[in-house]
């Protein structure tokens, strides 16, 4: 791995006074009678773990990253899961301890959560799709009832050209590369609005905005929808085109799967899949600016060892390039 410099980052610090008998002991001044039991979970965003209780129940507690969300934006996401649980939308909201979702221990700010197992949906099962594309529309009725006031948008600036620039402003780009990079995400950036022109305009509604198969667990014929923590505003094909894999030939019949369950309760507009590939192509420049801002965070380095190497970025390079190509193609088809 090459040497790289790097502007003071306190990431790494963010979780350094984090320990087990800490939050174990913060859980049981909040009423809850833990056996000793945890296993942390697969979040690197925030710090999550599953926790055993006496009575052989566990429960989740998430711990918020330090200075990432005010919180006015936390609650406003819990008081959206909230609002989907009570129309019996199988979300899993916090639990409200004492009148309040948000509880502190020292600098943490964390959540309680009911624990829900399963397994991740099978992509290629078109009556799964459906069923996942009713869930959604459900979600989407809640979602458009009111807007969010505090949580951000799902926009070019926050999700493409902030994290571009972090990138270079930061030296991640290798310096042989750097003119490309430049190149490709001008490019990029000048596609991500031709194919937002293309859509004629869209409404913008309260989504789940990071709903992707690992933030869905089915657990036989049921859903449970997690992790609401990157809520945001935005079109509703948000929450649509991260269950879409494979080739255009495979895409096309997941999304018709979709869209008809998601037609049963909401009406889609057919405009807004112009935004598939615009949508997909800021997702993969603002992961990068993800990483590269959590990269002195030691579970980061440990998680992602290829992202400091130049492999790395010839191939993010090339697959920038190709998302440029594929905002110039028509979009996908699909017949109300």
């Amino acid at each position: 791995m090459r040497p790289m410099t790097r502007k003071p980052a306190h990431a790494a610090l963010d979780y350094a006074d984090l320990t087990p008998d800490d939050f174990l002991a913060a859980l049981e001044r909040l009423g809850f009678a833990c056996d000793g039991r945890f296993l942390a979970l697969n979040s690197y965003e925030n710090r999550v773990y599953q926790v055993g209780l006496d009575d052989g129940h566990s429960i989740v507690v998430k711990f918020y990253r330090p200075n990432r969300w005010t919180d006015e934006q936390i609650l406003e996401e819990h008081t959206f899961t909230r609002e989907l649980a009570e129309q019996e939308i199988s979300v899993v909201a916090p639990q409200v301890i004492d009148g309040s979702s948000l509880k502190l221990m020292d600098q943490f700010r964390l959540a309680v959560y009911p624990c829900r197992g399963g397994r991740a949906p099978e992509l290629d099962n078109l009556d799964m799709l459906e069923q996942l594309g009713r869930l959604i529309a459900r979600i989407h009725l809640v979602g458009e009832q009111q807007p969010f006031e505090h949580r951000p948008e799902v926009d070019v600036e926050s999700y493409a050209i902030e994290p571009r620039d972090y990138l270079l402003d930061n030296d991640f780009i290798p310096p042989e590369l750097h003119d490309a990079y430049l190149g490709v995400t001008d490019l990029l950036l000048e596609g991500i609005d031709q194919c937002a022109a293309r859509s004629g305009g869209f409404d913008v509604l309260r989504l789940h905005a990071d709903f992707h198969p690992g933030n869905v667990l089915v657990n036989r014929d049921a859903f449970h929808i997690v992790d609401f923590d990157d809520c945001r505003s935005g079109p509703a094909v948000q929450d649509i085109w991260m269950f879409l894999s494979g080739d255009r030939s495979e895409q096309t019949p997941q999304l018709a799967a979709i869209l008809d369950g998601y037609q049963q309760f909401r009406p889609f507009d057919a405009t807004e899949l112009h935004l598939i590939e615009a949508l997909r192509s800021m997702r993969i420049i603002h992961y990068a600016g993800w990483l590269a801002k959590r990269w002195t965070d030691p579970a980061f380095k440990q998680a992602f060892p290829w992202f400091d190497s130049v492999r790395y970025w010839d191939e993010h390079i090339l697959t920038l390039r190709e998302q440029v190509s594929a905002m110039q193609e028509d979009p996908l088809e699909w017949r109300d």
